[in-house]
């Protein structure tokens, strides 16, 4: 237990209601804190535990993620649920940190084929909301017993823990890539393709359409597995017109750009959302909205994920977005912050996830202490 988590603790203990900080990358993500003060956790930085040989890496949560990452790719590593980098979507010239990664839950294309941040977290260290330091989790993949509590930071935007300290698993870099373009295809067309291909045994590590433009299939690994794959997959979707190839430059950059969202990054006048919905009802979804509003968009995890732009609204064209679907979510990713004050910034909770919502957030800081808002008004 360092100096440092002692003098953390304190403050929290001390009950003033606080934002925690990490760069201040994700400031606008979510909505405006109910603080009155700010908990700096930058100083909680440095890799203090890096073994390649057992894919384990633990490191402070005030860490900048471009650190991670440059080390990671010196021994042919990477955090494989493919680490977004929103800094140019929300008009930021920060670096993220580890800490605010995990905290927002954030995974880019591959989340379909390895799964999501909270996927690959071994085990933390930190801070409740009552000024009490624990640790949850190891070094080692099978170590849960009980409660698996570092799944649930994941997504938790800091209204549970002050993270200090965070263990992951990292995974060998694949050899090389290359992606299988379709062109010409309808938003609906381009699902069916990306289905067929995800269900095939071609191994699909990214699946996304671009409406108006390409249908994009990334295969990864070493190469005679990748030539082998890509062909195979060219056979398998014949039916959807010739496919063409990037080559691992080419597809490296468009994938870098899907992962980002650069294709919505433009214009921050307009509101930004994310929808999780069913991959088969996207094309219909965006249908309707697009019906209502001149609205950009493109799809990601072969159309489970839809990345919509909407001109500026009161209410950042809540009420059509989340009237498009009856199964999913949608989250309001930028908007001044005054609309984020005023409409829900995350789905809706039912009554009864509501109150579950309510007595995980009580366990952990009942005093309402960390980044209180952030998720919903009254948590």
């Amino acid at each position: 237990m360092g100096a440092s988590e002692t003098a953390l603790a304190a403050t929290i203990a001390g009950g003033l209601p606080s934002e925690i900080v990490g760069s201040g990358s994700k400031k606008a993500l979510g909505r405006s804190t109910q603080s009155n003060s700010i908990l700096d956790m930058s100083g909680f930085k440095g890799i203090s535990l890096y073994e390649p040989d057992e894919l384990v890496l633990e490191a402070g949560a005030g860490t900048p993620m471009s650190e991670i990452e440059k080390l990671l790719a010196k021994n042919n590593q990477q955090l494989a649920f493919e680490p977004p980098d929103y800094s140019k979507l929300l008009g930021s010239k920060k670096s993220g940190t580890l800490g605010g990664l995990i905290a927002c839950g954030l995974s880019g294309p591959r989340r379909i084929k390895a799964g999501a941040a909270r996927d690959h977290i071994l085990g933390f260290s930190g801070v409740s909301g009552r000024g009490e330091i624990f640790k949850a989790g190891g070094r080692v993949v099978k170590n849960v017993t009980g409660f698996d509590l570092a799944k649930l930071m994941a997504g938790s935007y800091g209204t549970l823990v002050a993270l200090t300290q965070i263990t992951m698993k990292v995974l060998p870099a694949a050899a090389t890539e290359e992606t299988v373009v379709l062109s010409g295809l309808d938003d609906g067309r381009a699902i069916k393709a990306m289905s067929l291909a995800m269900q095939s045994s071609c191994e699909v590590s990214g699946a996304a359409h671009l409406p108006g433009a390409q249908t994009l299939l990334r295969l990864e690994g070493i190469r005679p597995s990748v030539i082998s794959r890509r062909d195979k997959l060219r056979g398998l979707l014949k039916e959807f017109g010739a496919a063409e190839v990037l080559d691992e430059k080419q597809s490296r950059t468009q994938w870098i750009a899907v992962r980002d969202v650069h294709l919505l990054s433009g214009d921050q006048t307009h509101a930004v959302w994310k929808l999780s919905v069913t991959p088969s009802m996207g094309a219909e979804i965006v249908c309707r909205i697009s019906k209502q509003l001149d609205a950009k968009y493109f799809f990601d995890w072969a159309g489970g994920l839809i990345w919509l732009s909407a001109p500026a609204a009161d209410d950042a064209s809540a009420s059509i977005i989340r009237g498009s679907f009856d199964r999913g979510h949608a989250t309001l990713i930028r908007a001044p912050e005054s609309v984020r004050a005023s409409v829900d910034v995350f789905q809706p909770q039912t009554p009864a996830l509501a109150a579950l919502s309510a007595r995980v957030k009580a366990s952990f800081d009942s005093g309402g202490v960390l980044n209180f808002g952030r998720m919903y008004r009254d948590q």
